[in-house]
């Protein structure tokens, strides 16, 4: 049976030092495979002709999640504001954060050029999940770390800096 003995040492330190990043980052990579399901689902379905919307449902939808893995798990030790004033926070920091998750398929798709006939079928494929998934969730995650921290779930409640 395993225990929490078990746990190897750095793994225990990593979480007592930066539980708060470490359960974030859980939180980002159970968000990420819910946004990556489905954007490629509506993105081969129904929104195939309107990758940048199937994109945008995909965020909203990890969104909703991600607020409630972060309100009950991840920053469950912080903030104090009502749900309503928080989670109208939450949702207007994932808005920004959605633009910036969104940017680098638009710039992809519509400043680039890669899609269909200009490049192959493939590549339009690759250019979409690099510039979607890598590069607009790399960015945004950054962008909600220190917005979250920041205003969402502070350590202290003060007025909004």
């Amino acid at each position: 049976m395993t225990g929490v003995r078990d746990v190897p040492g750095w793994a225990t330190r990593l979480a007592g030092r930066h539980g708060e990043l470490v359960k974030f980052a859980t939180v980002g990579a159970i968000t990420f495979v819910v946004d990556t399901a489905v954007f490629v689902t509506a993105k081969s379905t129904v929104l195939e002709p309107k990758p940048v919307t199937a994109k945008v449902v995909a965020v909203l939808v990890a969104t909703i999640v991600g607020y409630v893995l972060n309100r009950e798990w991840s920053f469950r030790m912080r903030g104090g504001r009502g749900r309503p004033h928080e989670a109208l926070l939450y949702f207007g920091v994932s808005g920004v954060a959605l633009a910036i998750n969104a940017a680098p398929l638009g710039v992809s798709r519509y400043v680039l050029d890669l899609a269909t006939p200009a490049v192959s079928v493939l590549t339009e494929h690759v250019a979409d999940l690099v510039s979607a998934q890598i590069v607009g969730t790399l960015l945004a995650m950054v962008f909600r770390w220190w917005a979250f921290r920041r205003w969402v779930f502070p350590d202290e409640i003060g007025p909004l800096r």
